[in-house]
């Protein structure tokens, strides 16, 4: 069926659209945004989607012909596979800081203090809160929000509707960065697990010597102060740790869209 406004046929904006909105949405679904599960999940990432939809406007493509409807459903799935994949790429980034401090948190003695989550509704530490929340500022600060919105304008140009296969390169680049996961976490984690384990060696030692000193109240508060200050002195690595990991997500999301 065919749209005019005016005389005008819109059909070709009004397929552009919603093959755009379907490759977008698809990546939104995945990417942990603070805030919106708790405040309205679906209107919010609806919106923003659909505002990130609007911003492609110039590179929509333009189907004069209106497929039929299975051809048009075959596009979307397409479509929504890419935005998929990109959304899990850019997901690993944000549990790779929350995998870090749910290792360390728990030898530090924070999961005796957790807390619920507002955008999760979730049972998570302090650490794990500050954790994502700066992994979502590192996200921005890098400019990645930019390079993702410039990874869809690419491959709307270079994989028109239909043509994205998700393959079993895209299926193996997503397990390797579901890996770096697991590597990353441990590289900001082992430094504070390691000088915990010093403090629980250092304490078993006094209470084996003495056994009258009673360190159990005091073996808490001790590595909580510890680890905090551990964490400090190594906040200015985070970054590097961190982009490191986002130049592989890069690397890989950038051999997607070609």
């Amino acid at each position: 069926m065919d749209i005019t406004l005016g005389g005008a046929s819109l059909t070709p904006y009004v397929n552009g659209f919603m093959l755009v909105l379907a490759r977008v949405m698809g990546a939104f679904a995945m990417v942990p945004i603070p805030g919106f599960r708790a405040a309205g999940p679906s209107v919010a990432k609806a919106g923003f989607a659909l505002a990130v939809t609007l911003a492609l406007f110039p590179v929509w493509p333009r189907i004069v012909e209106a497929p039929g409807l299975g051809t048009m459903v075959v596009w979307l799935v397409a479509d929504l596979a890419f935005g998929l994949a990109v959304g899990l790429a850019v997901a690993c980034l944000a549990d790779a800081m929350v995998l870090g401090a749910q290792v360390f948190g728990l030898q530090a003695g924070y999961s005796y203090a957790s807390s619920i989550d507002p955008s999760s509704q979730a049972d998570s530490t302090v650490l794990q809160v500050i954790s994502q929340l700066t992994g979502n500022l590192l996200f921005f600060t890098l400019g990645l929000d930019h390079f993702v919105i410039r990874t869809f304008a690419a491959s709307l140009e270079r994989h028109p509707p239909g043509t994205f296969q998700a393959g079993a390169a895209v299926g193996e680049a997503l397990v390797r960065l579901t890996s770096e996961i697991f590597v990353t976490g441990l590289r900001i984690a082992l430094p504070v697990v390691a000088l915990l384990v010093m403090v629980d060696v250092a304490l078993a030692l006094l209470s084996r010597i003495n056994s009258q000193l009673q360190l159990l109240s005091l073996a808490f508060p001790v590595k909580m102060l510890l680890s905090l200050g551990v964490l400090a002195a190594l906040a200015a690595h985070l970054p590097g740790v961190y982009g490191g990991l986002a130049r592989r997500v890069a690397e890989s999301v950038t051999e997607w869209a070609r």
